[in-house]
């Protein structure tokens, strides 16, 4: 902890004081870009990677990056999105996995994680996805089978959190958009899902500016 204590100093010495007008703004609310819902993995940070401010993005964090589909009982992840969708009139939504993901890693083999059964439950919400790509790549090796797993399983949250009413309801009127990244650990690169070609694309820079894959909210086989 003494890590994180010392932290804790240096903020309040040095990094509070170089952004006390934006934080004296961000006392009186948010209005964040986005819902960023990536995986509870420590080695994923939101802001480090997009190189935000506090204030911008709306975080979501569990194991996986996952979003059960919609259900009448309460839910964490569920109460986020209702909440940064219905009351922040946030416009976008990024699903975010990443490489070596630990938890994509049980999904593969839930039969393994007999003594964390509330963790093999929840991973059993990216079933779809882990058949579609038993069933796909069944002869590719097993790292190349996990990778095709992150991107089949960001793929399967952003067709879970169409089920959801605020959400359904701001795609029907054009208000909201949905975006699926992979966060490469090791390269630092961020790959977003395109539609119009069904591959995921390293997002570039050119000229200063980011350039996207066209296409971001996917039309996907997990709708069938």
């Amino acid at each position: 902890m003494d890590k994180i204590f010392s932290g804790i100093s240096k903020f309040q010495k040095s990094v509070y004081p170089k952004n006390e007008e934006l934080f004296h703004k961000l006392a009186g609310g948010q209005s964040p870009e986005a819902l960023f819902i990536t995986c509870a993995d420590s080695r994923v940070d939101p802001m480090m990677i997009t190189q935000t401010e506090p204030g911008d993005l709306f975080i979501c964090r569990n194991a996986g990056n996952i979003i059960p589909p919609h259900v009448p009982d309460a839910g964490g992840v569920t109460a986020t999105i209702e909440y940064a969708i219905g009351a922040l009139n946030i416009e976008h939504i990024v699903v975010c996995g990443h490489t070596d993901c630990g938890a994509m890693k049980g999904a593969m083999d839930r039969d393994s994680l007999a003594d964390f059964p509330h963790v093999r439950s929840w991973l059993g919400f990216s079933e779809a996805a882990v058949k579609i790509v038993n069933e796909r790549d069944k002869n590719a090796s097993e790292e190349e089978r996990l990778n095709a797993l992150i991107e089949e399983n960001v793929l399967l949250q952003l067709v879970h959190v169409r089920t959801h009413p605020f959400v359904a309801s701001r795609l029907a009127a054009g208000l909201l958009e949905l975006h699926a990244w992979v966060y490469d650990i090791k390269s630092g690169t961020i790959k977003a899902y395109d539609s119009e070609s069904g591959y995921f694309r390293e997002i570039t820079r050119a000229k200063g500016n980011a350039e996207f894959p066209k296409g971001n909210c996917p039309i996907h086989d997990h709708a069938d």
